[in-house]
Parts: structure tokens; sequence; C-alpha cells
């Protein structure tokens, strides 16, 4: 029985998953809350619809936990996490793929862009995530795997398992197409921001 731990339990997580493939429940555990709103938050910007982000959080986590035992460590734990999350969403997608895509109405955009505080940072959210889901599954997905994730393009064609050229093509459009949604024609190869001020890093 694996002894008791009376503050916050900060092994990284190699060792936690060794611990947790050993039946160490309580290391699952710290690995599952650990990632929980990387999870989500990687789920709500890959299906752009609250309930389907949850659904396919709690089926990832429900992959996770069955899959652990045969994870290899050949990838991080978080890549690892990373592709069984996009997984969870495209199944997701998929199941509700006749379901109406929602869209901003014309009182709802970029006027409002440029409010100070808080409510800006949502109104901010607001619109990246309308144009987010605009963008062809293809682009949407290393684009959020990359800007909001953070993981490098090596990784991304790892989780997804195309060459790593395809990636970057893919990120490059999808980025330039999501800067002309946000009304920024002329950032180029730049990064427009897929983070708030409430995103998980």
């Amino acid at each position: 029985m694996p002894p008791l731990r009376s503050g916050p339990d900060d092994r990284p997580d190699a060792e936690l998953v060794t611990a947790a493939q050993g039946g160490d429940r309580a290391a699952l555990d710290v690995l599952l809350r650990r990632h929980h709103d990387r999870v989500r938050s990687v789920a709500a910007r890959l299906t752009g619809n609250p309930a389907d982000a949850a659904d396919a959080t709690q089926e990832a986590l429900i992959a996770i936990v069955r899959g652990l035992p045969r994870f290899d460590g050949r990838s991080t734990f978080t890549t690892w996490l990373y592709r069984v999350t996009t997984n969870a969403c495209l199944d997701e997608l998929r199941r509700r793929r006749r379901r109406p895509i929602p869209t901003l109405d014309a009182d709802d955009a970029p006027a409002e862009r440029g409010v100070p505080g808080r409510e800006g940072a949502i109104v901010d959210r607001l619109l990246v995530d309308a144009a987010l889901e605009r963008l062809p599954d293809d682009f949407r997905i290393p684009v959020v795997l990359r800007d909001l994730a953070d993981l490098d393009y090596a990784e991304i064609a790892d989780v997804l398992d195309v060459p790593v050229g395809t990636i970057k093509s893919r990120i490059a459009r999808g980025r330039a197409q999501l800067a002309r949604a946000l009304g920024n024609p002329d950032t180029g190869g730049e990064r427009p921001s897929t983070r708030t001020t409430n995103d998980d890093t």
C-alpha cells in the first residue's frame, strides 16, 4: 500500500504514471486532477460547444484511465493525453455532425473588441471561439494543439499521425484564416492569440 501524503502531490507525471500503472489509485487521481482543466480547455476549443466539450472531456478521461496500463512512455504523458483528448473530441464531433453550427449575430461581434478589463476579455474569447469554430477540422485541431496546448510540431504530428510538414502547413493556413476572421488580415505568419487571461497554462 502506498504511503499516505499529507500535502499536495508534486511528483512528476512520469512517476505518477508508473505508480498508477502499479495500482496506486491516489496517483491516478492526482494525474486526472492535474490535467483535467487542460483536457477541458482543449475539448472546448475543438468542439466549440459547451455540451459537446463536457461529453468529450468525460470520454477522454475515461479513455485515459482505460488506456493508461498500455501507455508505454514513448511519448510524454501530456502528448499521449492530448492524443486521447483529440480522438475523443473527433468522436464527439462525428456523433454531433448534423447539429447546426451556431454563428455570431451581427449585434454580437467585432464592434465590441477593445472593451477594457474582464468584459473585454470575455468578448475577445467569444470572438476567438466563434472564429475557431468556423475553421475546418484539419486546421482547427493543429492550431489548438499548438497555440493552446503548446505542443511542438513533432508532438502534434505524433498526436494526429501526419507528417510534420503537413502540420506546419495546416497551422499556417489555419492561423491565416483565423486572423482574417478576427479582422487582422495582415498578421501573416504571426500567431493570432487563442489564449485569454483565464486559459490554463
